[in-house]
């Protein structure tokens, strides 16, 4: 490709904007004009040579009453066509009328074009540009014969001679376009646009490893994020290098952004790839592709974004546990194995690339994905997150992954890392992952571009694909067993302590139910016995306490207050615990053990009017924790072993290394701190995190003593008599 060629005709249709469209539009909206008419302009011009041939044969087909226009490819010689007598020339013939011939232009196109003519919202400027009757002029810039958007030599006015303009180098004039929009809207790049350089790191290391086995043959590369299409058209032009052009590639992608979806489409359509390969919609909840698997893989997913507006075709019931009808129900398959927290999908992305991996071909896939930190550890055992996590480390097909500088994206600074994952791992990587630290490699920009202050450089790029192709343990290499990433989570269980007293003061409560005590409490304080006798009558008062105090209480629990049936219950448990109290004594048991089986022998001996549950709320009233009390038995085994009550309250867990048995560790961690602790084995989960930071962290011991001393003894002596000269000022 002529870069320096290229570059010139991106700066005059980079000048277009500025002289025409300053002062009718915004500059972040020029990006709407520009980038449709420049498409329109390449397609415009391929279509010029064969257009009286298109219209003899558009004659022939009304004639004969054929709607069907898809013959016209056969004259093209392309997958598109127009119907209409105008070209971009031809239009400049009626000045008059060029807004309306405009229009019947674009209606021309086939529908393939008419598509991203729509997502571009490209009807929708029309009207602006011709009440600011810009129309002409910019149909005039565009058509100039300074400007050579076709595939073959012409002369300017002053004839010299252009080059013809190849697919590829419309493709590179294209999407260095959309480079400097992006980079003029760095609000907006981070959403639509991956800096160029981890684009090629990404390519690197996809096609690097494996570009002795990549034979004759055609091959599929997929990005479900694809924005603009730029990793699509990076990896194949980097692929088609490395092998030496001996394989063809394929591109496919989805994209759910309309505008970036028809930049990406044109970007396909100008440089001969096939358009329809480019899906329009969410890749969460519509699959472009469902029955495709891929063999290269890349992609920029959104992280840190919401997935809900996919949840109802990937999930029902999400998070409910238990079973039935109204238990969580994954329904989309590509993501049985977990889902994350619905505030970031990103790892609904990457089981999307893992889903579609070839797993019947000697290549196999490979896929390189880029995602920020939560994607490495956030989420707890057994969770959406780490059970992804899991399901690519188990089965071994996490590769590498690389720490990228911060800062290097256009709008934000926080941490980025490079996935690299592969099912077929040569076999010195096998039960192996690699972290790569590329945090210090980087060249600082002279301006920055929104929150990008660094690039990576060639020389970078070269060395981290050295690092990884060398898999050698270095400053900023390091190898791991697969295992070492993962952990059991174990449940700590204490034992609950109780001591238990009977008091007036302890049962007093009982009189008022728990959910309505203070509703029920300023009633009795107010009006005494009558709620049990009169509560008919007060219950206006009672409402108009509700009223001005704005309790709002459900109907129930309303009706349960103004119910006198309701309060003598209460008082009737009262009652009959004060009774009990006198049968039972008021000293204090800390062994509960003993003391329930008294409570229930004495109540069935007496035979007193409480079922099961008053029981349970007489023993919640007069019972405490007390860490001196006897642990409470929950059972005894048959094999004569105790169970023990646990105290939810000092329940605690612990991560256990995979590579360390659980009891080992349990004895060491815990047994001798808390000799009364058990491990709950029914609740224990594996889960995997990957902790960079941990990894690669240098410890920088503290100063000495010695050192600060002497440093506070020097400032000392340089501000020596400096407060005594600012008093006397």
């Amino acid at each position: 490709m002529d870069h320096k060629v290229h570059n010139q005709i991106v700066s005059l249709i980079w000048g277009i904007a500025d002289d025409v469209l300053r002062d009718v539009f915004v500059r972040g909206k020029y990006r709407d004009i520009i980038l449709p008419f420049t498409v329109l302009r390449r397609l415009d011009a391929l279509l010029v040579p064969t257009k009286e041939k298109v219209l003899d044969a558009v004659d022939f087909m009304e004639k004969q009453n054929i709607d069907d226009r898809s013959a016209l490819k056969a004259i093209t010689g392309y997958p598109f066509w127009n119907t209409s007598r105008f070209t971009f020339e031809s239009l400049l013939n009626d000045a008059d009328n060029i807004d309306s011939n405009l229009e019947v232009y674009l209606d021309g196109y086939s529908p393939n074009v008419q598509e991203i003519i729509s997502k571009f919202k490209l009807r929708n400027q029309l009207e602006t540009m011709k009440e600011n009757e810009i129309t002409y002029l910019l149909i005039e810039k565009f058509a100039s014969s300074d400007i050579n958007l076709s595939p073959n030599e012409v002369f300017t006015g002053k004839g010299e001679k252009l080059p013809k303009l190849t697919n590829l180098g419309m493709g590179y004039v294209f999407e260095e376009l959309i480079r400097k929009f992006n980079e003029e809207n760095n609000e907006e790049a981070g959403e639509h646009f991956t800096p160029r350089e981890i684009i090629k790191l990404m390519t690197h290391m996809l096609f690097e490893p494996v570009k002795d086995k990549i034979t004759k043959g055609t091959y599929l590369i997929y990005d479900p994020a694809c924005g603009s299409g730029g990793m699509l058209t990076e990896a194949e032009q980097f692929a088609q290098k490395v092998t030496e052009h001996k394989a063809s590639f394929l591109l496919y992608g989805q994209e759910v952004n309309p505008e970036t979806f028809a930049i990406c489409t044109s970007d396909m359509l100008i440089k001969g790839e096939k358009p329809e390969n480019i899906a329009f919609g969410s890749t969460l909840s519509k699959d472009g592709f469902p029955n495709l698997n891929f063999d290269f893989m890349l992609s920029n997913p959104p992280y840190g974004k919401t997935w809900k507006l996919d949840e109802g075709a990937i999930v029902d019931n999400r998070g409910k546990r238990g079973t039935g009808e109204k238990a969580e129900n994954i329904k989309d398959p590509r993501f049985q194995v977990g889902l994350p927290t619905i505030s970031d999908g990103q790892l609904l992305f990457l089981m999307n690339m893992v889903s579609k991996m070839k797993h019947n071909t000697e290549l196999g896939s490979r896929i390189a994905t880029v995602h920020n930190g939560s994607a490495l550890f956030t989420g707890d055992a057994g969770g959406g997150e780490s059970e992804i996590r899991r399901h690519i480390i188990e089965n071994d097909w996490l590769e590498c992954i690389i720490a990228l500088p911060k800062n290097i994206f256009y709008n934000t600074g926080i941490p980025t890392y490079v996935w690299i994952v592969s099912n077929r791992k040569p076999e010195h990587r096998k039960g192996k992952v690699q972290l790569i630290n590329a945090l210090e490699l980087y060249e600082k920009l002279r301006k920055n571009l929104g929150d990008k202050n660094c690039k990576l450089t060639d020389r970078h790029i070269d060395q981290i694909t050295q690092l990884y192709l060398d898999f050698k343990p270095t400053d900023i290499s390091k190898i791991f067993d697969n295992e070492y990433f993962g952990y059991n989570k174990i449940t700590v269980e204490r034992p609950l302590r109780l001591s238990a007293k009977f008091s007036e003061e302890a049962l007093s409560p009982l009189r008022f139910d728990k959910k309505l005590e203070a509703e029920m409490a300023w009633a009795f304080d107010k009006f005494g016995d009558q709620v049990y006798t009169n509560l008919k009558d007060l219950k206006p008062e009672i409402e108009k306490y509700l009223a001005k105090n704005e309790i709002k209480l459900k109907a129930a629990d309303k009706k349960n207050l103004l119910s006198q049936a309701f309060w003598k219950t209460q008082l009737d448990l009262l009652n009959e615990a004060t009774r009990l109290m006198k049968l039972m004594g008021e000293e204090q048991h800390d062994d509960f053990n003993k003391f329930s089986e008294l409570f229930a022998s004495i109540i069935k001996k007496n035979e007193l009017n409480l079922d099961a549950k008053a029981q349970k709320t007489i023993l919640n009233a007069i019972t405490w924790k007390n860490e001196e009390a006897e642990p409470v038995i929950k059972k005894i085994e048959k094999d004569g072993s105790t169970t023990y009550e646990a105290d939810s309250e000092l329940r605690d867990t612990e991560n256990v290394p995979l590579s360390e048995d659980i009891q080992t560790y349990f004895e060491r961690e815990v047994l001798q701190h808390v000799p009364d602790a058990w491990i709950d084995h029914s609740k224990t989960v594996k889960g995997y995190e990957i902790s960079f930071t941990r990894y690669f962290y240098n410890y920088v011991p503290p100063r000495s003593i010695e050192e600060i001393a002497a440093e506070i003894l020097q400032l000392e002596k340089e501000t020596d008599g400096i407060l005594e000269e600012i008093i006397k000022d």
